[in-house]
């Protein structure tokens, strides 16, 4: 498979305390890679840096290669219209503008658009077309809005910071079925998470903690590795590794 997105020897320092270590990642075209992880593992602030959001438009050292086209240094309108996108762990809320002007707004490009098909993918329907997408919707309902944002715009990739928060378990099924249509749809999909349920629809997966990639591979294996490694790391507390 053709490398869509590439992710050299990325270093960066925050506050004089460092968050990646030399991460090496690359996501396949038209694939769904999920990078796994406990939390302060770096995997937002790997998002954050591809999308170039929070200040974070550069790493310290290394390079983001997005279908040989370096992102370092780049705005964040300049990376979409390359066709990078990335839905927030904390959705947004825009006062005054309706789901329907969202969603027609996010999928302006897209001659195909069917706002209210995108509303269905998420477990949404057509009665959330009139709604606003502020703090009248909880935050369940602004992150399944987000993500069928997503799904109007179709972009080349999708980087999904923790799709699955403040999403019950009983949910779990219809976001993953919109992750999937995602990649029919055309869209490579980077999915950071911490639940290796969801991890488990992906093509590959890819471990990371303390800044690190621990190992990239069956998402399944990762998965397994994901939820014994906090008692026998090997990043974190090498002496429990093999005896030594």
């Amino acid at each position: 498979m053709k490398p869509l997105l590439t992710v050299n020897n990325v270093k960066l320092t925050i506050d004089e305390r460092p968050i990646l270590r030399g991460v090496n990642l690359v996501v396949n075209e038209g694939e769904i890679h999920a990078i796994l992880g406990p939390n302060g593992a770096g995997k937002s602030t790997l998002a954050s840096l591809i999308m170039g959001i929070n200040e974070l438009k550069s790493p310290d050292e290394g390079e983001i290669i997005f279908k040989d086209k370096l992102l370092n240094g780049l705005e964040i309108y300049e990376r979409a219209k390359l066709g990078v996108t990335l839905a927030w762990q904390e959705p947004a809320r825009f006062e005054g503008i309706t789901v329907e002007e969202y969603l027609k707004l996010s999928g302006r490009n897209n001659p195909e658009l069917d706002v209210v098909k995108c509303l269905e993918l998420v477990g949404l329907d057509c009665t959330y077309l009139s709604r606003f997408v502020d703090d009248t919707l909880s935050g369940g309902e602004r992150k399944r809005v987000e993500l069928a944002s997503i799904l109007a715009m179709r972009p080349k990739l999708a980087v999904l910071d923790e799709p699955d928060s403040g999403i019950d378990f009983a949910s779990m099924e219809d976001i993953a079925n919109m992750i999937k249509t995602m990649r029919e749809n055309g869209t490579t999909v980077l999915m950071i998470t911490h639940r290796e349920e969801i991890a488990e629809i992906a093509d590959r997966a890819t471990l990371m903690c303390d800044g690190r990639v621990v190992q990239t591979g069956n998402p399944k294996e990762i998965g397994e590795k994901f939820k014994t490694m906090c008692v026998k790391c090997e990043v974190r507390n090498p002496e429990l590794v093999g005896g030594k």
